[in-house]
Order: C-alpha cells, then structure tokens, then sequence
C-alpha cells in the first residue's frame, strides 16, 4: 500500500505508538502522533520519533476538523477499541488499524504468529530460536518486546517474521494473514477490556479469520475452544496434546515428544533433555515444534533447538538458592491461569507470593491448585483483600498481607526452610505497584539476590 501523503493518525504515544509513527513518516505519510495525557512533553516525544521528524504532535482534545481529515487511524495496543472517541472516529468512515496491521503492509516475507492466553511468550522465543538456526533473515517481534513496525521496513522476500500476537493487536486487523498460526489456550483474562468471554474468543480467533487451506493454525486439542475452532478456521489444522496420541500432530506420550503423520512417527525429544519444566512448557514445546514442521524446517534443526532453549525471563524463571531455599520469578503469572501453570511447576513445598492489580478475574480455581504445595500466600496490591476472602472460601487460610514486594520476600524468607520454594507469581497484573510485569519481576531477583 502506498501511503504517501496519506493523512494518518497514531493514537497512543507509547513504544508501539513511537515504532508505528517512525514507520509511516519513512513511508511519506503526514503523520499525527496523539495522547489524550496533555501532560506529556511535546518535546520528549519529538526526540523519541528523531529529531529530524516533521511529525505533528497533539495532546489532549482531539478536534473535529483533525478527525475529519484522516485517511486512517493506527491505535497502540494499549487503547481499547471501544472508547468513545475511537467509536467517533469509526462512525466518519475513517479507518482504524492497529499496528500489527500497518507493520502486516509495510513488511515482506513469511509470518508466523502466536497467540493464547498464556505461554505466547515462551513459544515466540522458542520458535524464534529454531527460526534463527534454519534461515538468516529471521525478526521475533510483538508482545515479546521488539514492535513489529520498527523492523517492518528492513525485511525482503526471504524473511521470516516470528509475532507474539494479543487480542488487543488482533482486534483491529483486516488483511493480516499468518502463513502459519497458533492459537495456544484460550482462558479468561482481560475481561476488563473485551468485556465478555465471547469476545475475548474471538479477538483471539481473529489470527487465523484471512487464513486459507494453503495455510495452517496450529491448535491445542486439550482446551475445548481451540479444539472446536479447528472445525471453523479456513486453515489447515495440526493440533498439539500433551494427554493423547494423535494420529496427525505432535503429541506427549511417557515422557517423549512425537510428531505423527500418516502412519509415520517422529520422535522430537523426551522432556528430561528440556531445560523447561511443567506440562504447560511441554505444551509450550509442541505448539513451536509444530509450527516449525508445518513450516518444513528440518526435524535435526528443531530437536537441536528445543534440546537448548532455555526459557524466558519472568516465567518460572530460577533466581537463586539461599541457604537451601530455592526462589523463582514468575512475574509473567499476569493471570490466575498462568499462575497455576507456574505452583504446577513447583516440585518443594512453596512460599507464594500473589496479589496485583484487578483484572476482573476469579481467583477459585487458583487457590484449588495449591494442592498441598503452598505452606503460605503472602499477599500485596489491590487485590489482597478480595484474594484473601476467595481463599477463606476454599478453605485456604495460611494468608498474610504485606505493604510491599520488599515485605513479601522479606517474610518469605524468614519462614522457608531449607528444601523450601519462594515464587513470585501474582495472578494478577503489576499495574499500580510497578509499570510492567518485567520491572515486578526485576525487582524481586534484585530483593532476592540482596538477602
């Protein structure tokens, strides 16, 4: 699409908002950069798009006569699709994309997207690996850090685009067209933004909506909406099961990874030569394995990878062990399902430490989880309270409050003994106590490592 002298608006002056405008003013369009916050510097934000940037900046109110001259609008992830101002916007005709749609025009070459619920993270990073050791051009971007629209401009032909994908990037998106795809789970969370869980699902499907037979989604046949979604998608389904044999797909079977197809079985890896643990990483393994092999990337190349991967930051992620006592961050446990995979995990008797800002979540069946493995859960943030009187109703009661995330490991550590675990893993978002899950998690291993 050529976007000179195009009349485009970037709403939300974040890292993606930034990333968006930088790519549109290289393209020659008359770029707008807007934040409703009238306390943001002008100036600041020049520096960050380059100095050399002609982009118009406003603050603030949002005229009529400005919005009636755009030819499109490019929302950040972080605005809701349903704010008035974007219903006004849409209700003139203009059109709103999101970034991964602008980045999805520019670029050139094959994507491979990932979304879920929980383990996009790690599957990104993991088929970002076995990407790099097959092909030279190879761009992990998205959730996972890197925006899709700052390396938009340099890919070609040969190009393979790794994207860690949310529902709110998926919400806005018209063309965008994954040559393969991967819905991980789907679980409540962010009910706060879509409102309802049916149109969570469906921001979530949207990843696969411009998909054809010529191309895949690959689906986890344990959760009951993918499953069912593979029945709907216009792509060509291969499906991932951590509790059965597939007669096509990649699959668990006593303790070994297998891909199967047409009576023929492949075996990727047992799980003990992972660095990773827990079923829900294992899962995490066969979506990116799957992925990789509907991309036809050699079998040698995808067992080598998987064999030395080794996590991301702030999922499960070891810390340090102190005096006998093992800490671990998972600061990525945004939401009680991912919380629950990270005690799943655990393998000594857990100091948890939980609470964050409220999404709107139910916290019943993360207390259930506990199992017997938590002696403790040590609470902070807005949802201490509401979190605590969830637990008295399951019958849970080792609860104590704390101010801080400094009291929290503070009072973890004075009572976990040796052959004890302290994890961090919130259910719950950071927002309020810290700007983003990495700075929670951040803080913790520099609290930890200081004991």
């Amino acid at each position: 699409m050529d976007f000179t002298n195009k009349k485009i608006l970037v709403f939300g002056s974040g890292i993606s908002g930034i990333g968006a405008t930088r790519l549109l003013e290289q393209q020659g369009a008359d770029v707008i950069l807007y934040d409703g916050k009238e306390t943001l510097d002008p100036e600041e934000l020049l520096q960050k798009i380059g100095k050399d940037s002609k982009v118009k900046i406003i603050l603030g109110e949002l005229k009529d006569e400005v919005i009636s001259s755009l030819d499109i609008v490019v929302m950040s992830p972080g605005v809701p699709a349903d704010l008035p101002i974007i219903n006004n916007i849409r209700d003139r005709g203009v059109r709103i994309w999101g970034e991964i749609e602008l980045a999805y025009r520019v670029s050139k070459g094959d994507v491979l997207a990932i979304t879920g619920t929980n383990g996009k993270t790690t599957t990104t990073a993991l088929l970002g690996e076995i990407m790099k050791n097959w092909k030279n051009s190879v761009y992990v971007v998205g959730n996972i850090g890197t925006p899709y629209t700052s390396i938009a401009s340099q890919t070609t032909s040969d190009t393979v685009i790794v994207a860690e994908i949310s529902s709110f990037q998926l919400e806005t998106v018209e063309e965008f067209c994954p040559k393969i795809s991967a819905i991980l789970n789907i679980t409540p969370d962010h009910l706060d933004r879509h409102h309802t869980m049916q149109a969570y699902i469906e921001a979530k499907e949207t990843i696969s909506k411009n998909q054809t037979s010529e191309d895949v989604c690959v689906l986890n046949y344990e959760d009951e909406e993918t499953k069912n979604f593979g029945k709907k998608t216009g792509a060509a389904v291969l499906y991932f099961s951590s509790q059965r044999k597939l007669d096509r797909g990649v699959y668990l079977k006593d303790g070994v990874i297998t891909y199967s197809e047409d009576g023929k079985c492949v075996d990727i890896c047992r799980v003990n030569e992972l660095k990773l643990l827990g079923v829900h990483n294992y899962e995490n393994v066969m979506a990116a394995v799957g992925m990789a092999l509907a991309y036809n990337v050699p079998v040698e190349i995808i067992q080598k990878s998987v064999k030395n991967f080794s996590g991301v930051e702030h999922r499960i992620e070891y810390v340090c062990e102190k005096k006998g006592v093992v800490y671990y961050n998972d600061s990525k446990g945004t939401n009680p399902d991912a919380a629950i995979k990270g005690i799943s995990a655990m393998n000594r008797p857990t100091y948890l430490i939980g609470g964050g800002y409220d999404k709107a979540a139910s916290y019943e069946k993360w207390i259930e989880s506990f199992e017997g493995k938590v002696r403790k859960l040590v609470l902070i943030g807005q949802t201490k309270e509401k979190i605590a009187e969830t637990a008295k109703l399951c019958g849970f009661n080792d609860v104590v409050f704390a101010d801080s995330l400094d009291e929290a490991v503070s009072i973890c550590s004075s009572l976990a003994k040796n052959g004890d675990a302290v994890l961090l893993s919130p259910a719950c978002a950071s927002w309020g106590m810290f700007k983003n899950y990495e700075e929670r998690g951040d803080e913790f291993k520099r609290l930890v490592n200081a004991l």
